[in-house]
């Protein structure tokens, strides 16, 4: 809930994000609140423009979330990591330094394509019968007409004051706010997609993987090796890779259950692209069996059994694993790659 002000109109500040149909909105209004946080309140559009793009990158190039098929935020930021050769897990400040001194014409193009309807329309529930004049809430806005948030030109855009002190009270619960509402909007969009919120901003730093490869170093030291399921070469204690099987830019999570050890250079080539299963289920299978049964007969590091509970409620029951939960684990398995090869995610080639 935003907060509530008694001289502001709240309501038609939340009003914006009604009936979203493009994501735009959100990260528009994140970009304003970026700005207003660093004290600019007369700020061009170019960089709200080039705001939008960095804040989105992750999301679209690194997770491959849909914006749906009309959203013109989506093929932006895929026109702009090719015109400006940027990798699609890009450091967010080299985005912004990069886009605000570009002179590139496709992606100047790209970013100003925003111009057209993203300054204006944000403001249209402070004039609802002018919602698609833009010359009429260009004027209007210059003169603040009903304390709009701010007033638009043709280059910059300038916050209302009596809206400044609201925001720089408020910055961290409007931004909350926002990015709920957008993880509302992408959902709606994605489904079947497994952790949307963890999908919006890209983390400072990715979890380590300390605990799963210390128990996959049991399990090797037990077995005297195992074999990389992708390259049939042998691999010992500590000479490995920990690698996600679904490729964790698609579920977002380092559990245990899709994780096995594999060859280092070939994990690095790996990268994400997603495996076949009819090729490599099998041998997937058998080495997570092993170290399930492993883990569970040496009674170390049982609470990262915990992981597999989703799949197989009745783990702890069980010593060595029945027939029936090589299927119980390929039928949750199956359906994510398939949702993610239909959000962009490609197939190995070997």
């Amino acid at each position: 809930m935003i907060p509530f002000h008694e001289r502001l109109p709240i309501n038609l500040l939340k009003a914006s994000f009604n009936n979203t149909a493009a994501a735009y909105k959100f990260y528009w209004f994140l970009s304003i609140l970026e700005e207003v946080e660093r004290g600019e309140y007369y700020i061009p559009k170019h960089r709200l423009f080039v705001v939008m793009v960095a804040t989105s990158w992750y999301t679209i190039n690194y997770f491959n979330v849909s914006f749906g098929k009309q959203d013109q935020l989506h093929k932006a930021v895929g026109l702009i990591a090719l015109s400006e050769n940027l990798t699609i897990d890009e450091d967010r400040s080299r985005i912004k330094k990069q886009l605000n001194n570009s002179t590139n014409r496709e992606t100047l193009k790209a970013l100003w394509h925003f111009n057209k309807q993203v300054p204006h329309r944000f403001l249209s529930p402070w004039f609802p019968a002018k919602a698609e004049n833009s010359k009429f809430i260009y004027q209007a806005s210059s003169q603040f007409e009903n304390d709009c948030l701010y007033a638009v030109d043709e280059t910059h855009i300038t916050i209302n004051p009596v809206w400044v002190n609201y925001l720089m009270s408020n910055i961290g619960v409007l931004k909350d706010f926002c990015y709920w509402n957008l993880s509302l909007y992408l959902q709606k969009h994605n489904p079947n997609v497994p952790d949307i919120p963890n999908k919006l901003i890209k983390p400072a730093k990715r979890n380590g993987l300390l605990k799963q490869r210390n128990c996959w170093n049991m399990v090797i030291a037990e077995l005297g090796g195992v074999d990389c399921i992708y390259t049939n070469s042998r691999l010992h204690e500590k000479a490995f890779a920990v690698e996600h099987f679904i490729p964790y830019a698609f579920v977002s999570h380092d559990l245990f259950w899709n994780l096995i050890p594999a060859n280092p250079k070939f994990n690095s080539s790996k990268s994400d692209k997603l495996p076949k299963l009819d090729k490599y289920f099998d041998a997937f299978y058998h080495l997570q069996k092993q170290a399930i049964e492993i883990i569970k007969a040496k009674s170390i590091e049982k609470k990262i059994l915990e992981d597999y509970l989703s799949i197989f409620p009745d783990l702890d029951q069980v010593d060595k694993l029945p027939d029936s939960y090589k299927g119980k684990f390929r039928t949750t398995i199956e359906p994510l790659i398939t949702i993610a090869s239909n959000n962009g995610f490609e197939f190995m080639v070997c």
